[in-house]
C-alpha cells in the first residue's frame, strides 16, 4: 500500500510540474494551439538537455567510485558494466527520480508526442530480433564493410539509428547515453516505448552522428552488458529513420491521445470550476469516458445536466442572434442545415455520434472523443484522416460565454458547421495531412496558421469582412472585435502567417483575412511545398490510409487512379454538351 501510495504522489507531483497553468510559469490565460506546440517544444528540448546532463554527472561519478572500488577489492562486475574503448568498466546509471519524473515528455524529443514509432522500424528489421542480436545484422555487415575501405571510410561520419530493449527499464538510458558521448557521438533523437516482448521493459530508439568505426565499436560494447536484451542497428538509407512515425492509418490515432495540461480545474485556482468538486468531478468521469474510447467504438452517449443544458442554451442563442450579421456564408448555410435536421436546437446538447453522422454524409468527416486538449501534433494529425477530435464536457456554468480551454459548446458551435462544408473540410484535411512526419518547428508553424485560420480566421464575402474562424463564432466578445476597427486586418499569406507572435492574453491585434477558402488552399499548397520533410503523402480514402509516395509502384498507382477520374471527367463534360 505505501508504493501505491508513493507512486500517485509522485503522479500528481509530475502533473503539477506538466501544468501549463499561470502559477507554475506559463503566463496564457486561455487556450492556444500555438502557444501549445512551442511550449511543447521549450519542454522537450529543456528536459533532453536535463536528462542528458543528470546522466553524465551520475555516470562520471560512478566511473570515479567504481575504479575506487575496484583498486580496493579487485572484483569486477562485468555484467552491470559496459566495457568501454579505454577497458574501464561503468556501474549502472540511475536517472535521479524527479528527472525519471519527467520521462514522458522526454520521449517526444524532436518529432513525435507518442511513443509507437519504433513499431514502424521495427517491421525493417528481423523478426525474431532476440535471436538475431547475437551476430551482426545485415545493416552492419554493410557498415563495417564501408568502414574497413580505408580509414578515411573508418573515421567517415554516419548518421543511423539504434533500437535497445531495456530489461532493467528506462534506468538504463543513462549508460546508453554515456556510452555514446564516450565514443564521441551525438544524439540527435531519443524516444522510448513500454515493449510488448516478454522480459524487455523498454524499447528505446536513438538517432545519433558518430563515425562508422566509433559505431561499430558501441554496439559491440552494448551487446557485452546483460541489461539489455537486443541492440539493433538501422542504416541511414533505411525509410524509417528518414521518415520518423506517423499514424498511416485511422485505428493508429488510438495512441495519439497525449494530453497537454494547461489551467484545468484541479491545477489552477483561477479556473471557474477550481473550488467546485461536483464539476471537477464530472470533467473527471468525462474524460475516463474519452479515454477509453477506441476506434470502431460508437462514441460514448453523455446524458448532460439541466445545468450544462442552460448554459448551452445561452451560449447557442448568441451565437444563433450574432450569425445571419457576422458568419460567412458557409458557415450559415450548414448551420441551417444542423437546424433543419434537428441536431441544432437549444433545448438540448448534440449528441458527438450524430453530429459524426452528419459530417460523413456531407464531407466524409467523422468524430472521436477527445480527453481534453491534445498536444498539438497529434490533434493536427487526426485532421489527415478527416477524423476531428471533440471534447464533451462542458464549461462551467459561471463562465458562460469564455472558456480558457476547449469545450463541447466550442466544438460543436464553432468547427462543425465548418466542417460539413466540402472546401473548408478539404482545407482543413490538408493541414493535417502536412503535419505528418513535420519538424518541430514545422508543426509550430502549422499551429499557427491552424489558429489564424480555423480558430480565429476571417474572410472576404461581397466586400465584407466575415467570420470563419470557429473561436471567434463560439465566443462573441472576440467576434465583435475582430469586425470592429480596433484591430488590424491582413491578407492571408501562409509564409508571414506561420511566423506572426500571437497574443494569448487579450484580444489579437491581428487578424488575417483570406479571398476565399479556394484562394487559402492554393497559397497553403504553395507554402507546404516548400517544408522540409523529404517525402510526400496522400490519403487514400477507399483503405482509410495516410500512404508515403516514396517509389515509383506507389506513383505509378496513384497515376492510374487519376487517369481513371480524368476519362470520367471528360466523359460528363461530353455528355453534357450534347443537344437534347
Amino acid at each position: 500500500m505505501m508504493a501505491v501510495a508513493a507512486a500517485q504522489k509522485n503522479r500528481e507531483m509530475f502533473a503539477i510540474k506538466k501544468s501549463y497553468s499561470i502559477e507554475n510559469g506559463y503566463p496564457s490565460r486561455r487556450r492556444s494551439l500555438v502557444d501549445d506546440a512551442r511550449f511543447e517544444s521549450l519542454v522537450v528540448k529543456q528536459n533532453k538537455q536535463i536528462v542528458l546532463e543528470e546522466a553524465r554527472n551520475k555516470a562520471n561519478d560512478d566511473l570515479e567510485e567504481t575504479i575506487m572500488q575496484t583498486k580496493v577489492e579487485q572484483v569486477p562486475t562485468s555484467e552491470e558494466k559496459i566495457q568501454v574503448q579505454d577497458e574501464q568498466q561503468l556501474d549502472d546509471v540511475e536517472i535521479p527520480e524527479d528527472i525519471e519524473q519527467e520521462q514522458p515528455n522526454f520521449t517526444e524529443v524532436n518529432t513525435v508526442e507518442t511513443v509507437q514509432s519504433v513499431e514502424s522500424t521495427e517491421n525493417n528489421s528481423s523478426e525474431d530480433t532476440n535471436n538475431d542480436d547475437a551476430g551482426l545484422t545485415e545493416d552492419e555487415i554493410v557498415l563495417a564493410n564501408a568502414a574497413s575501405e580505408s580509414p578515411e571510410a573508418e573515421n567517415a561520419m554516419q548518421n543511423a539509428a539504434i533500437i535497445v530493449r531495456l530489461k532493467d527499464g528506462i534506468a538504463s538510458l543513462g549508460r546508453i547515453l554515456k556510452a555514446v558521448e564516450t565514443y564521441h557521438g551525438t544524439v540527435q533523437h531519443v524516444e522510448s516505448r513500454q515493449s510488448r516482448d516478454q522480459g524487455v521493459d523498454h524499447d528505446v530508439l536513438i538517432k545519433l552522428n558518430m563515425t562508422r568505426g566509433n559505431l561499430l565499436q558501441l554496439i559491440r560494447s552494448l551487446r557485452q552488458s546483460g541489461s539489455f536484451s537486443g541492440i539493433n542497428l538501422l542504416a541511414e538509407n533505411n525509410i524509417s529513420v528518414k521518415s520518423p512515425w506517423f499514424p498511416k492509418h485511422a485505428s493508429e490515432l488510438d495512441n495519439c491521445n497525449h494530453l497537454m495540461t494547461k489551467y484545468e480545474p484541479d491545477l489552477d485556482m483561477n479556473h471557474p470550476g477550481f473550488a467546485d468538486k461536483v464539476y471537477r468531478q464530472r470533467r473527471k468521469d468525462i474524460a475516463e469516458i474519452a479515454f477509453a474510447y477506441k476506434y470502431g467504438d460508437p462514441i460514448p452517449h453523455i446524458e448532460y445536466t439541466e445545468v450544462e443544458v442552460k448554459t448551452w442554451r445561452s451560449v447557442f442563442r448568441t451565437v444563433k442572434e450574432l450569425t445571419p450579421k457576422h458568419a460567412c456564408a458557409e458557415y450559415r448555410a450548414a448551420f441551417k442545415k444542423l437546424e433543419e435536421e434537428k441536431i441544432f436546437v437549444e433545448n438540448r446538447l448534440p449528441q458527438l455520434q450524430e453530429m459524426s453522422e452528419f459530417l460523413r454524409r456531407n464531407t466524409g468527416f467523422t468524430l472521436r472523443p477527445a480527453a481534453g486538449l491534445l498536444t498539438s501534433r497529434d490533434f493536427l494529425a487526426s485532421l489527415a484522416f478527416r477524423i476531428f477530435q471533440s471534447t464533451q464536457y462542458v464549461r462551467h456554468v459561471n463562465s458562460p460565454f469564455h472558456t480558457p480551454e476547449p469545450d463541447c459548446i466550442h466544438e460543436l458551435l464553432g468547427h462543425m458547421p465548418l466542417l460539413a462544408d466540402p472546401s473548408f473540410a478539404q482545407f482543413s484535411q490538408e493541414i493535417g495531412l502536412a503535419s505528418l512526419g513535420a519538424s518541430d518547428d514545422e508543426i509550430e508553424k502549422l499551429s499557427t496558421v491552424y489558429w489564424f485560420t480555423v480558430e480565429f480566421g476571417l474572410c472576404k464575402e461581397q466586400g465584407q469582412v466575415k467570420a470563419y474562424g470557429a473561436g471567434l463564432l463560439s465566443a462573441y466578445g472576440e467576434l465583435l472585435h475582430a469586425l470592429s476597427d480596433k484591430c488590424e486586418h491582413r491578407p492571408f499569406e501562409p509564409a508571414s502567417t506561420a511566423v506572426q507572435p500571437y497574443q494569448d492574453q487579450e484580444y489579437q491585434p491581428i487578424y488575417y483575412v483570406a479571398e476565399s477558402f479556394e484562394d487559402a488552399k492554393d497559397k497553403f499548397r504553395r507554402w507546404v511545398s516548400t517544408m522540409s520533410r523529404p517525402f510526400e503523402v496522400r490519403f487514400n480514402p477507399h483503405t482509410e490510409r495516410v500512404e508515403i509516395l516514396d517509389s515509383v509502384d506507389k506513383l505509378d498507382t496513384l497515376l492510374q487512379q487519376m487517369n481513371t477520374e480524368i476519362l470520367h471527367l471528360s466523359n460528363a463534360i461530353a455528355k453534357m454538351r450534347r443537344p437534347f
